[in-house]
C-alpha cells in the first residue's frame, strides 16, 4: 500500500475465532504508539470480528481490503 510504512504482519490465517483477537491485541502490545501492524485474516467472522474489537481497544484501522478469495488484509495503526 503507497505512503504506508508497515511496521510489523501477523498472519493468522490459520487461526480460528476467537484467538485470531487475542493474537492481534498481542502483538499490538509489542509495538510502539503510531506504528502500523499488517494482519491477514480470514472471511467471516475473522475479518468482522477482529477489526471491530481492536477498534474498541483504541487502535486505529486504517484498511480493511480482500486480497484473496477468503483472505483479507487489515492495517491497524497502534493506538495509546
Amino acid at each position: 500500500m503507497e505512503g504506508i510504512k508497515v511496521d510489523e504482519t501477523l498472519d493468522i490465517t490459520t487461526v480460528q475465532c476467537p484467538v485470531t483477537f487475542a493474537k492481534t491485541l498481542l502483538k499490538l502490545e509489542d509495538m510502539q504508539v503510531g506504528q502500523i501492524l499488517e494482519v491477514f485474516l480470514n472471511e467471516g467472522e475473522p475479518v468482522q470480528n477482529v477489526p471491530r474489537s481492536i477498534k474498541n481497544e483504541g487502535h486505529k484501522i486504517i484498511k480493511v481490503e480482500q486480497i484473496a478469495e477468503k483472505k483479507y488484509r487489515v492495517l491497524i495503526e497502534r493506538g495509546e
